[in-house]
């Protein structure tokens, strides 16, 4: 399939947690197994590939043109990387990307897919997350310093904080952490075009995001709806919507948003059994494959150029 890049005078941003997108082979060094052949999910070549094309499929109907930044968490490695930009559904779009190479347990990275006619990067970095002695290694912020098409020049932040496994209180300092360390770095940008976008593992209201002062981000996702008129929120937990994906800009760049939604295409939903209404499809529900997509949405912002 070969894709043709329409020109846009928008400027069009994703972010999306792709639920697990593992290569199928074991990384040395990395609680990865489950997902290999021989592992708990029985995680196939067949199985990957559907999966790639499923994730491509996804990014493809956020927008009538090609997105332009993506940022993407739950990545395993760059094998998967590049798959994904030049053997997958996407292989015509010309997407390149950076991503992290970070220390967490199980392998997971984020990236930044980028379209190179409309942005070019000029540096980029990974932020090491500190942790406490015996508490599990987590994601590094990427960042991404970069110029659009129209000159412009952008600070791009993806983050995929720590999960409240084992209890949100209990687990809220490793958020905090996270967010020390992106604030550090955002200071010394005050003024600039700023994106910060990934999954937080947090509402818009909790501590770990209060942390951010208003004056400094603005939360443009906090009340996103879905395109579709099906999803009120990113992901969905035992019939609530909730979003704990996020995408807040510097109020600089506020002014040029033209429209803010969740990705909510029929393709991407299943029927919620238990509490009615619709859910996203994932990839598994516990261990039982069923072929989908991830179990959270996909959050678009368009800005005018």
């Amino acid at each position: 399939m070969i894709l043709t890049l329409l020109l846009s005078s928008f400027l069009t941003f994703v972010e999306l947690n792709c639920e697990n997108l593992f290569d199928y082979s074991h990384d040395e060094g990395k609680e990865d197994m489950e997902f290999t052949p021989e592992g708990a999910r029985r995680w196939t070549r067949t199985r990957y590939w559907r999966k790639l094309n499923n994730i491509g499929q996804e990014l493809l109907s956020c927008s009538d043109q090609l997105p332009d930044l993506v940022a993407l968490v739950e990545i395993e490695n760059d094998s998967v990387m590049h798959d994904l930009t030049h053997r997958s559904l996407l292989r015509g779009a010309g997407y390149e990307y950076l991503m992290t190479c970070s220390p967490d347990v199980r392998g997971l990275d984020i990236a930044l897919l980028y379209q190179p006619s409309r942005f070019r990067p000029v540096c980029y970095d990974q932020l090491a997350v500190p942790t406490e002695e015996g508490v599990r290694s987590t994601r590094d912020i990427l960042y991404v310093e970069g110029e659009t098409f129209q000159g412009d020049t952008l600070h791009v932040f993806v983050i995929h904080a720590p999960s409240r496994y084992g209890g949100e209180l209990e687990t809220r300092t490793r958020r905090y952490q996270v967010m020390n360390v992106l604030l550090s770095a955002l200071l010394p940008l005050s003024g600039r075009k700023i994106i910060v976008a990934g999954d937080f593992n947090d509402y818009a209201d909790s501590p770990s995001l209060r942390m951010l002062p208003d004056s400094l981000l603005v939360k443009v996702t906090r009340d996103a709806q879905g395109r579709h008129g099906h999803a009120r929120g990113t992901y969905r937990y035992q019939g609530e919507w909730r979003s704990i994906d996020h995408i807040l800009l510097s109020p600089s760049l506020v002014p040029q948003i033209d429209s803010v939604f969740i990705n909510d295409a029929p393709f991407l939903l299943e029927p919620e059994e238990t509490y009615g209404g619709w859910k996203p499809r994932r990839t598994f529900q516990g261990y039982r494959y069923q072929r989908g997509y991830s179990d959270h949405l996909p959050l678009v912002v368009q800005f005018k150029q």
